[in-house]
């Protein structure tokens, strides 16, 4: 062996430490062995890869070499072989657990404070979902979905602009009415003979007349009016926003059904398809149904009052149509609202409303309702308060809507996944 070779041994050994040998000699640098035709030599006795030298009686002998050879694979980590993972390490499991609890509290807070604009994206979903029949119905009429969609969400806007026009300007004028006839009603008060008394002991209605014609008054209900209009225009801006994504999403309703069913493993998508359009037919013709128990409700309404020449009886139906559509208590605000206008008009015609309205309520909830959402939602009435109740405490209003399709859809998977299940255990 030349000097050569040797200094670059001795450089690589400077680097390289070997390994101790078991008393097998000095240890070498592993050198391949491969056979010129770079195929592993054979030994005599059929083994591969190491060198032996034949002895008496056939026995094979390892070369004193090959025990104090260095694995190949240090030569290409220079600086060592890593440890084992830190897997146990209690201070990595510590920072991982904080890291993850940091996470989610920062998620609940984006969800919080996203809150109001959540629930303007779920009420939209939710109104193009329960739109989406009424689409599909004028398209088997061989209408495009576009036109379609035109038809039925203008008369959406239609609804809206209706509703507006009936109740703007009577609340307008009604309210100017009463601010102008203050002083006047309680100069009345006055001549009532046990308000006169109690005034003659507190002097009630003097403190009142001095209050309502000094200018603390104007100056308080101007910044209510303030008040008053920043909340009007926060719900006009609200329901633009609803109409718009109600729009987009009722366009693009197949797009985002179909992207949802990929986001599911191939081998579960057919079954999870089948739920989805289920559950989605069930959303829809419960909106369908609803909607059109409430128009039911505003056209029995508005004939009743103006058969008995209530002031505002337009008005006074689309409310009760509004109101008609939240479970539970939307009827009997509705009823009370029209009732109470009524009494104004005059005793008999307040006590005809609410006769008028607990027959109709039987009426609707005996005769029209079973009917309608009969194929569309079929809840047990427990299921149907329990989720009206929850959604109502989660999302208020909202919630109470959403509670019994939601309670429907649960039902479906507790039926036709959770007891199969439970049969085969």
């Amino acid at each position: 062996m030349s000097d050569t070779g040797s200094t670059e041994r001795s450089d690589i050994a400077s680097v390289f430490p070997s390994f101790p040998a078991d008393d097998a000699g000095p240890a070498t640098v592993p050198t391949p062995d491969v056979a010129p035709d770079d195929r592993p030599a054979k030994a005599a006795g059929g083994t591969t890869g190491t060198a032996t030298k034949a002895g008496p009686g056939d026995t094979t002998k390892t070369d004193p070499g090959e025990l104090g050879r260095v694995d190949p694979k240090d030569f290409e980590q220079p600086f060592g072989r890593p440890g084992r993972p830190l897997r146990g390490n209690p201070f990595l499991f510590g920072l991982t657990a904080a890291l993850g609890v940091l996470t989610a509290w920062l998620l609940v807070q984006a969800i919080a404070s996203a809150g109001s604009a959540l629930v303007l994206i779920i009420i939209s979903l939710f109104l193009a979902i329960g739109l989406n029949p009424a689409v599909e119905a004028l398209q088997r009429r061989n209408l495009s979905r576009r036109t379609a969609i035109a038809i039925v969400f203008g008369g959406v806007i239609a609804f809206f602009v209706v509703f507006g026009l009936a109740v703007v300007p009577p609340l307008t004028e009604q309210t100017t009415g009463f601010v102008q006839h203050l002083p006047e009603y309680v100069q009345q008060l006055q001549n009532h003979p046990l308000i006169r008394t109690i005034d003659d002991r507190y002097q009630v209605l003097s403190k009142l007349q001095q209050y309502v014609t000094s200018g603390d008054l104007a100056s308080q209900m101007f910044g209510g009016l303030l008040g008053v209009a920043g909340i009007v225009i926060s719900a006009l801006f609200s329901g633009l926003t609803v109409l718009v994504l109600t729009l987009y999403f009722l366009g693009s309703l197949h797009s985002i059904k179909e992207t949802a069913y990929r986001l599911v493993p191939r081998s579960r998508r057919t079954r999870v398809r089948l739920f989805g359009d289920e559950i989605i037919r069930q959303i829809g013709g419960y909106v369908a149904g609803n909607l059109i128990i409430s128009l039911i409700a505003g056209i029995v309404t508005f004939l009743f009052l103006s058969v008995l020449g209530v002031p505002y009886a337009l008005a006074l139906a689309i409310f009760v149509a509004v109101t008609d559509l939240i479970p539970m208590v939307g009827a009997v605000v509705g009823a009370v609202v029209a009732s109470g206008v009524g009494f104004l008009t005059s005793i008999q015609v307040g006590i005809a409303c609410v006769i008028f309205f607990i027959v109709y309520q039987q009426i609707e909830n005996y005769v029209i309702s079973p009917p309608v959402f009969k194929s569309s939602v079929d809840v047990p009435p427990i299921a149907t308060i329990i989720g009206a109740l929850l959604g109502g405490a989660l999302l208020g209003i909202v919630g109470a809507l959403l509670g019994i399709p939601l309670a429907a859809a649960v039902l479906l998977l507790v039926r036709e996944v959770v007891f199969p299940r439970q049969e085969r255990v």
